[in-house]
């Protein structure tokens, strides 16, 4: 039993481990006339039984915002966490702004709702991987896409990107004409709005040779240029040995790890 309780004192704070979880899928989040929006726009919800004020990831999917749908990671089950995972539209049937748009008002909704399953508007954390990582920095850092839904992004606990592209993504490159390798840097890239005062940013990306297109790189200048503008709480990651496709794995330890920490400092 001193074992048991030993192993318990690293789970995160105030859930037990038994608890028991339960799941809630296709909320709707985004009311709209469009049927393509009322398709996509839904959400699950993975939370702990009889608990309160969990921490929550709002986790977003990747597919290059041309595929790919929700599901919750099965590393974040059954560790104290309220799990979101979210749909959102998809390019080419949508615009860029509609899949920013879907995430900003999913984290919203999260924000306005998340105390029905248990978790805490204090411990949300917005994590995703590759697509979904460019996701949760845009509406992190440029503050008007949560702004329009009366959310101040810098009541997110943590932005976490995995593998996530920092200048403008390769699918609006790609529907202007641009090849992988054509860098650009515009009002849809999240290093055009980088600020010191943004949430505590989580940066974890697979290993340099196995990236796609210079993505280490692009997340190192990231991470760069957040410490030179004065943010004081901004982390960078290379998993060593993974490539693009298979870093989440190990990286969803790290996001664990991270909300530990931060719930154990308030």
């Amino acid at each position: 039993m001193r074992r048991i309780l030993f192993l318990l004192a690293f789970l995160l704070p105030g859930v037990a481990a038994w608890a028991q979880y339960n799941t809630v899928t296709d909320l709707p989040y985004q009311p709209s006339p469009d049927a393509y929006a009322q398709e996509r726009c839904k959400l699950d919800v993975y939370y702990p039984a009889g608990q309160q004020d969990c921490p929550v990831v709002v986790w977003f999917h990747g597919g290059g915002l041309t595929g790919g749908n929700k599901f919750i990671p099965s590393e974040l089950k059954n560790s104290g966490l309220v799990v979101v995972a979210v749909n959102y539209r998809l390019m080419p049937r949508a615009d860029i702004s509609d899949c920013i748009d879907d995430a900003a008002a999913a984290v919203a909704w999260t924000f306005r709702n998340i105390g029905r399953y248990n978790g805490s508007a204090d411990k949300i954390f917005v994590a995703g991987h590759s697509a979904g990582g460019y996701l949760t920095d845009m509406i992190g850092l440029d503050k008007h896409w949560l702004a329009k839904y009366g959310i101040d992004a810098d009541r997110i606990a943590a932005l976490v990107p995995y593998s996530g592209q920092v200048i403008t993504h390769f699918a609006i490159r790609e529907k202007r004409g641009m090849s992988p390798t054509q860098p650009l840097i515009d009002e849809f890239a999240p290093l055009y709005h980088i600020r010191p005062d943004a949430p505590p940013i989580v940066i974890i990306s697979a290993d340099r040779e196995q990236e796609l297109y210079g993505r280490y790189e692009e997340t190192a200048y990231f991470w760069r240029m957040l410490k030179l503008v004065g943010h004081k709480d901004v982390s960078l990651y290379e998993l060593d040995g993974y490539d693009h496709g298979d870093m989440a794995v190990p990286a969803h330890a790290i996001l664990k790890k991270h909300i530990k920490r931060l719930c154990s400092s308030h």
